[in-house]
């Protein structure tokens, strides 16, 4: 949907539930789930060892924290797919509490915290602590990667980082004049190959893509590193953990670092949580259904559990999570083995990681820190004219601290909030021999004063058109306005209230009745006078058109005039079948600006580098992954699609030379395919909720799976696919019953969307 369709959509909102699986395809979630966890593994082992290094706080508790957080939080989560471990967004907190109270006291706090979680959860509070303003919430996560990225840059040049993130920043120019030479070569060894590992080419480079980004940077870091001295990782022997104690500390002091623990972890777990919902959603696999207070409880357990054994602080992670997602995770199964793959390789591969040099953790670590400052979500505050409370919030958890950070980002909310309800401006403007008075802003008791000055500067019985630019009015404000406009209109006066541009409030009883939906064909309130237009099928159209400028574009002028200035930004490319009665905008429930379309008979993508290369399609392609950046394709086919018949016909000559012909040969690979699956005898395509029709549709659903695989033969989709920033979806519509199936790619089923549920569209 557009931005003038769509509504607004709470933070929290979790998905619907959704149907279950085939029971063929528990194989597969089981192959997914292991695969997903041995790549989150890969990723979690250096990314806690540096979480650890960075806080100054013994190695072996940022792989507890992980362990801890994998099997318990996996066990108990209310986020089947979240993968917990050490708290990235905690780092500063912690390194603080560590410098301050010691670690005993630090394990004291985080359990104390997790107690804390428990009983949020068991009081069920998890949706309102996502009401906090998401500039805020972005500032927090961009203000404690600041912090991190400059303190693990001291660490990666040979150096130590302060406490304070503005003393790091003073101490930067030294620190650079006279690095650590073996320390800066292994810290950019691992920078460089974090950068460039999602671009490798070719088909060797496709291959290396399959290791974790991180994994290959501290491989490469530490083979670097036997060629010169470097400090090193050094885990002491297991043994048990003396427990944990509270500090000599006054108790709002205590309780001031419980909270700040508290709410970190807890809006990173839930904003993480519904993140990854989120990208599940995107999959036509079905995913589990989220409890965010469940959630909230099992966190609580998991960073009790860890303090008593001397781990980090556990938060659910976004970048663990959707690495697990991507990689074909189907449940919770993929986050306990996880936590199990870590608790064997503490015990069993502790040799190798004492290999690792430190200086490549700090750059691992350095590098995420930097990731945390996203210029999407700048943009996308910017958009809701939210950016003072982000920059506040960052400014603020960047020089004083993290809870300070995010109660003056609290304060900033409120100061704007107040501002824009009571900062109204009316203007009287004559023109035309008709008065307007344009209302900007919320019309509020404390706008009443101006807007009645401002009325009284109409003459009486002058024709005047009021538009209200705001979104709010109260009850004061209404009276205000309503007892000028009788007392006009009494006056010999004309009276029009209207919205934005200056829209009437309320249509006329006459107003165009049909719906978006509505086909144009038959539509006879669209058609002109017979004695204006020749009657012809162009007449009809050009009666559709009259309608658009006459009752449409009013409602849409200011949204396509946004859409002209900043440039179209489509989030989802969709190919599909040129079929007249495929409309892509009714069945994705789209409006301008968000989709880029490919349309073409047959809804056919060639395979680039063939003799069947078509350039306008593959142009299509590389210009909406390449410059518009979208974030998903879709090929959807549909029923009685006339060239699959024609693939079918026997009166289809294949070497036949007219232009559809020629064209078709596109098909053909599908329609091979589609004989092939027939001579096995294998069901590669199927119907989740009926058997397949016909021969026609089932070429029409085998097509769209031989299209996406051609789609993955083009550089450009598969390299963003490899980052994790294309998704692809099959999708299947079946015209008489207005109903759409969409594809999982891990059974080859297409599966009916229902109303309510989340499904992938585009």
């Amino acid at each position: 949907m557009s931005q003038l369709q769509k509504p607004s959509e709470p933070l929290a909102a979790p998905s619907a539930p959704r149907t279950a699986p085939p029971p063929g395809a528990r194989s597969a979630a089981w192959r997914g789930d292991l695969s997903a966890s041995l790549v989150v593994f890969l990723i979690a082992v250096p990314l806690s060892l540096g979480l650890a290094l960075a806080t100054g706080a013994p190695l072996q508790a940022g792989l507890v924290a992980t362990a801890v957080g994998g099997i318990v939080a996996g066990l108990l989560n209310g986020a089947p797919l979240q993968v917990s471990g050490a708290a990235t967004s905690l780092l500063v907190v912690t390194a603080e509490l560590v410098q301050r109270y010691g670690w005993r006291a630090t394990c004291a706090i985080t359990v104390l915290a997790g107690v804390a979680q428990l009983a949020l959860g068991a009081v069920r509070v998890a949706r309102g602590a996502l009401a906090i303003s998401p500039a805020i919430v972005h500032g927090m996560l961009a203000g404690i990667g600041v912090t991190i990225a400059v303190g693990q840059l001291h660490v990666a040049l040979g150096g130590s980082p302060d406490s304070s993130a503005v003393d790091n920043v003073a101490a930067l120019p030294d620190q650079l004049a006279h690095p650590h030479v073996s320390a800066l070569l292994i810290g950019a060894v691992t920078v460089a190959v974090l950068a460039g590992w999602q671009r490798l080419p070719g088909r060797t480079g496709r291959l290396l893509r399959t290791v974790p980004a991180p994994l290959a940077a501290v491989a490469a870091a530490t083979a670097v590193s036997t060629a010169v001295p470097a400090p090193r990782v050094s885990l002491p022997d297991w043994a048990p953990q003396a427990l944990p104690a509270l500090p000599d500390a006054p108790v709002l002091a205590i309780a001031a670092a419980v909270l700040t623990v508290t709410l970190v972890a807890s809006m990173e777990s839930l904003l993480s949580a519904v993140a990854v919902d989120r990208l599940a959603a995107d999959r036509t696999a079905p995913a589990p259904r989220l409890d965010l207070n469940r959630e909230l409880a099992g966190q609580g357990v998991a960073n009790a559990l860890s303090g008593l054994l001397g781990g980090l602080p556990v938060a659910g992670g976004a970048m663990r999570g959707s690495a697990s997602v991507q990689a074909g995770a189907a449940g919770r199964r993929a986050t306990v083995l996880h936590g199990v793959w870590v608790v064997l390789c503490a015990g069993l591969l502790a040799s190798v990681l004492e290999l690792i040099p430190l200086a490549s953790l700090a750059a691992l670590v350095m590098v995420v820190g930097v990731r945390m400052v996203s210029f999407a979500h700048i943009k996308h505050v910017q958009r809701h004219r939210e950016f003072p409370v982000y920059a506040a919030t960052l400014g603020g958890v960047v020089l004083f601290g993290v809870l300070q950070g995010v109660g003056l980002g609290i304060g900033v909310t409120v100061f704007l909030s107040l501002r824009r309800l009571t900062h109204t401006r009316v203007t009287v403007t004559a023109e035309d021999g008709r008065h307007r008075v344009c209302v900007n802003g919320q019309l509020t008791f404390l706008a009443v004063p101006r807007l009645t000055r401002a009325l009284a500067q109409v003459p009486a019985g002058a024709d005047t058109v009021v538009e209200l630019g705001g979104s709010f009015m109260d009850h004061a404000a209404y009276e205000a306005l309503r007892a000028w406009s009788d007392a006009h209109r009494a006056g010999g006066g004309w009276v029009t209230l209207g919205g934005r541009a200056g829209r009437p409030i309320a249509e006329p009883a006459s107003a165009h009745h049909c719906r978006p939906w509505t086909p144009w064909r038959n539509h006879h309130c669209t058609r002109p006078p017979e004695e204006a237009v020749p009657r012809s099928s162009g007449s009809q159209l050009l009666g559709g058109v009259s309608a658009f400028q006459r009752h449409t574009a009013p409602l849409v002028r200011d949204e396509l005039a946004r859409l002209a200035h900043e440039g179209q930004r489509p989030s989802q490319l969709f190919l599909t079948c040129a079929d007249s009665r495929l409309v892509t905008s009714m069945i994705t429930s789209s409006g301008p600006g968000d989709l880029f379309t490919v349309r073409n008979v047959g809804n056919l993508m060639p395979p680039p580098g063939t003799d069947l290369t078509c350039d306008s399609v593959g142009a299509a392609i590389e210009y909406a992954v390449e410059v518009l950046k979208v974030g998903s394709v879709t090929v959807c086919g549909h029923s009685g699609c006339g060239a699959m018949q024609a693939l079918l016909g026997a009166d289809h000559e294949p070497g036949a030379q007219t232009p559809l012909a020629r064209w078709l040969r596109h098909g053909r690979p599908s329609l091979a395919r589609m004989q092939r699956i027939g001579r096995l005898g294998r069901g590669e395509v199927a119907l989740a909720e009926r058997p397949v029709a016909d021969d026609v549709e089932r070429l029409a659903l085998v097509n769209v799976v031989q299209q996406l695989d051609h789609l993955m033969s083009y550089p450009c989709v598969a390299r963003r696919v490899a980052e994790g920033a294309l998704t692809l979806h099959g999708m299947y519509f079946h015209v008489a019953e207005a109903q759409a199936y969409v594809l999982d790619r891990t059974t080859g089923t297409f599966c009916a969307v229902r109303p309510g549920a989340t499904a992938v569209t585009a």
